[in-house]
């Protein structure tokens, strides 16, 4: 019972886009691997989703990383891990500005699917989630397989450099996920010190509104109601 208590702990102190996040791309790769459905139903296929009305594969895409294997567990735990260091640290308190984050990010991978021929969207985002952690954390340092010490800033390019070496080809995934990024970074970090403090990448309020939670009623009013009601 104490293990159980203690996991479920961990599982709610996990921010809860992350949270969330993680847990659909768990139940999608468990999906698949029982053989409930396929990665053909999941991938983004301009024709499929606005010809067939396949809408889900807007969602799915970014779902799905692959069977569960040694990959699928690196790929988790990498987006899971920079989408919770950005989510906790320049998020907090934030949830409906990272939401909305996420949500440009989808929306811009969308729309470049068809030139890149990217059918899993995934990949491409979470890398994003890391280039924008690594450009506001400067001056953490980190260790690549305990062989050198770098700057937080490099990380993208340190993992670029380290995929092209293990695939012998330019990882697009990567790629994009560092373009997309670098401009919502700019736009958010760069773009206001320019402009008196624009930011044209923050969320509408109407987008905000939607995170509001209403608090919960003093008990005391509660109690006051039910004897006004007698």
């Amino acid at each position: 019972m104490a293990d159980r208590t203690t996991l479920e702990q961990w599982y709610y102190d996990v921010p809860v886009v992350t949270r969330l996040w993680t847990t659909a791309s768990v139940i999608t790769s468990v999906l698949v691997q029982c053989q409930i459905v396929t990665p053909f139903q999941l991938f983004y296929s301009f024709s499929a989703v606005w010809g067939k009305r396949q809408y889900w594969r807007l969602i799915t895409t970014f779902l799905y990383f692959g069977p569960l294997s040694l990959d699928f567990m690196f790929h988790l735990f990498f987006m899971s891990r920079y989408s919770r260091n950005l989510e906790e640290s320049s998020f907090r308190g934030m949830t409906a500005d990272f939401a909305w984050l996420i949500f440009l990010g989808a929306v811009s991978l969308l729309c470049l699917s068809p030139i890149t021929g990217m059918p899993f969207l995934g990949s491409p985002l979470s890398f994003s989630l890391v280039y924008i952690w690594a450009r506001r954390n400067p001056s953490v340092q980190l260790s690549f397989l305990g062989l050198f010490v770098f700057s937080a800033p490099y990380l993208p390019w340190v993992l670029l450099g380290f995929s092209l070496i293990l695939n012998s080809t330019i990882p697009k995934d990567d790629l994009l996920g560092i373009v997309i990024g670098h401009v919502y970074y700019f736009f958010s970090d760069i773009y206001p010190r320019i402009r008196n403090g624009s930011r044209p990448l923050d969320p509408p309020e109407l987008w905000r509104r939607m995170f509001v939670t209403t608090p919960p009623r003093p008990q005391q009013e509660v109690e006051e109601d039910h004897e006004h009601v007698e």
